[in-house]
């Protein structure tokens, strides 16, 4: 409702300028008004979704977010794709194609989402909270090796991700010897899981590389 307002706002002030600048008769009026619409609703959704890391003023709002569908780093052409998919599921009124899409497949993924391959998630606030806490103001030397965090991201499932971040979040509750042996298991699983050079890994605990992957998993463009 929020994102539908601030459209509404922009179209509106468009179509001020517009008046006031040029004459122009009542037909040309309505094609220019459709054109600005398809503009203004379609640059603004993609814009804020790629710079904002999948959300809008909107889903901000109420904690939503668009990801790749397999945990994958979100691309901009999906933006785009499911964006200009969204005409087809508004058909034939009320987003009735998209709705009825919604109730027959289990993530509620409309047409858009299913075409460009991604489905919008709840974040929950303490989620949010906790990794900005963890993962904040820390140099991650992994991220150097872009091929290599993306095949990460493509390995590793949510359920694995959430072990690492679990363990980073309560790792001031353990001794000291049950949370050396915690940070080795998951350490050992994700260098398992893809290899990166020795020159990066090289000198960095098993808790700090655990941290590392985390941050790429969970951090920025890929959380989930």
């Amino acid at each position: 409702m929020v994102d539908v307002l601030i459209i509404a706002a922009l179209m509106a002030l468009a179509s001020f300028v517009l008046y006031s600048a040029f004459l122009i008769g009542d037909d040309m009026a309505a094609a220019i008004q459709g054109l600005l619409f398809f503009v203004i609703q379609l640059g603004y959704s993609m814009t804020l979704e790629w710079l904002w890391h999948g959300q809008t003023v909107g889903k901000k709002m109420v904690k939503l977010r668009v990801i790749d569908a397999q945990g994958l780093q979100l691309q901009f052409h999906q933006i785009v794709l499911r964006n200009l998919m969204r005409f087809v599921d508004a058909l034939p009124l009320l987003y009735f194609v998209g709705g009825l899409t919604c109730l027959l497949n289990r993530h509620a993924q409309r047409l858009g989402d299913l075409a460009a391959n991604t489905v919008v998630i709840r974040i929950p606030e303490v989620l949010q909270r906790d990794t900005a806490c963890i993962l904040a103001g820390k140099f991650n030397s992994l991220k150097q090796f872009p091929h290599l965090t993306a095949r990460l991201q493509q390995r590793i499932t949510p359920h694995e991700a959430m072990l690492g971040f679990r363990a980073l979040q309560r790792r001031d509750e353990m001794d000291a010897s049950s949370r050396v042996e915690l940070f080795e298991e998951l350490a050992e699983h994700y260098r398992n899981a893809v290899e990166f050079p020795e020159e990066v890994t090289e000198g960095i605990s098993d808790e700090n590389y655990v941290r590392n992957v985390v941050d790429v998993l969970l951090g920025g463009r890929s959380a989930w």
